[in-house]
């Protein structure tokens, strides 16, 4: 019998020659890595825990991450710090940047903006991992609900996201604010629904007294496009906030209750916190009315705008150009009633949902962002002799930017949200 190692005659002969065969063949296997099917990493770098992944995907550095008690970890209070690593995509690589938070595009001459990572108090934050986080929804699908700083973070995701896979359009709606997306590799579904008063709304006037129309809220009314369709998903991302400033009339058991700025005459008129608290509480009064939906609902607070030195039609722009530390500015004023309102219409529905068995989190990026003047497109959203209304732009994100973050801080909550399905 003839072997690669030559001849052997006897039975002796060939029990040495086969047993150093078979160490050869262990040795071999155990230097050549095996490779994750997308991204050509070690498949100990991709079966390892996200958070011992290391920001840059190194297989060489592996740092521990502090986090030795998540659950009791704050990640909404912290401080952002210099990442030179970042941004981890540019408007050349990914091609779902809106065209007014396309910074980049038009032409911001500054780049430090770029360079901060959220850091929590007392513990770390891991940077978003792509591919873990895909292989985290594998078969699972998330709705963003909400106004448009709501699709910024879910543009934000998909630029994140593109380093592994960009998706399908999978959109059943003609309408552009009702998208949604396949990641047809890991089966996860990624959508959101216009929706930015969370009630049922009817555009009364398209220009109206300040030219942003004038809406009619029918505040104990959830909005049906979002509330017949999210019991198919796994997570759910409820946000509201800026729409609220617009002029509104308001209505209860389709009886008009007041207004905000209308001017019709006999109507009393109400602050803006009025309909912000009826809405919330409308909203998600309705998930905990939704006997099939077995998903996670999360509430977003709301992000602050930067108006400096005049109102966003008069003249206010956001120049700065590094963050603020958390000692040099305080959430006040209209921002902060309605993030308290957020807060307390969280609590109270987080509370009747344990009695229901649904799941509320809270998705807390208030501090975060109030830190981050200098995230926003203001004029870079166009160029400059466009023919568009303009404004500078203190409400949105560029992107890349600061909203960039939340992606680190979704990764978190969702792989805590997988420990605690495992415990159960």
């Amino acid at each position: 019998m003839e072997l690669p190692f030559g001849k052997y005659s006897t039975s002796t002969q060939r029990t040495p020659r086969i047993f150093l065969l078979l160490v050869l063949a262990v040795v071999v296997l155990g230097i050549i890595p095996l490779y994750h099917p997308f991204n050509w990493y070690p498949a100990d770098l991709a079966t390892q825990h996200p958070s011992e992944i290391s920001p840059n995907y190194h297989a060489a550095e592996e740092p521990k991450i502090k986090i030795k008690e998540p659950e009791t970890c704050d990640i909404f209070t912290g401080e952002w710090v210099w990442n030179p690593d970042a941004p981890y995509y540019t408007n050349m690589t990914c091609y779902a940047i809106h065209e007014h938070q396309n910074c980049m595009k038009y032409g911001r001459p500054d780049s430090d903006y770029l360079k901060w990572r959220w850091k929590p108090n007392g513990c770390e934050l891991p940077i978003f991992d792509p591919f873990l986080f895909l292989d985290l929804v594998r078969n699972k699908s998330l709705a963003l609900v909400g106004d448009s700083v709501g699709r910024n973070q879910m543009q934000s995701l998909i630029c994140l996201l593109a380093r592994v896979e960009y998706p399908v359009d999978i959109s059943d709606n003609p309408d552009e604010a009702f998208k949604k997306y396949k990641y047809t590799t890991y089966n996860f579904t990624l959508a959101t629904y216009w929706s930015p008063f969370l009630v049922s709304t009817k555009e009364a006037d398209a220009d109206g007294p300040s030219h942003t129309g004038v809406y009619n809220l029918h505040l104990d009314e959830a909005d049906e496009k979002w509330t017949t369709e999210i019991e198919r998903y796994d997570y759910v991302i409820l946000n509201a906030g800026h729409w609220f400033a617009r002029i509104s009339v308001y209505f209860e058991n389709n009886q008009r209750v007041g207004c905000r700025y209308c001017g019709i005459p006999n109507v009393s008129e109400l602050p803006i916190t009025y309909a912000y608290q009826k809405a919330f509480k409308t909203a998600l009064k309705a998930i905990n009315n939704l006997e099939n939906f077995k998903g996670v609902a999360i509430l977003r607070t709301f992000a602050p705008s930067h108006f400096e030195g005049g109102e966003w039609n008069k003249g206010g722009n956001c120049a700065r150009t590094r963050p603020y530390r958390s000692n040099e500015t305080t959430l006040e004023g209209q921002s902060l009633e309605q993030y308290r309102i957020q807060l307390e219409e969280f609590k109270a529905a987080e509370e009747e949902g344990k009695m229901k068995g649904k799941k509320f989190r809270l998705m807390d990026t208030t501090q975060a962002m109030l830190l981050r003047p200098d995230g926003h497109p203001s004029k870079y959203g166009h160029w400059p002799n466009a023919n568009v209304v303009l404004y500078n732009d203190c409400v949105h994100w560029c992107l890349p930017g600061p909203i960039d973050s939340w992606a680190d801080i979704l990764f978190h909550m969702f792989k805590m949200e997988s420990s605690k399905s495992l415990e159960e």
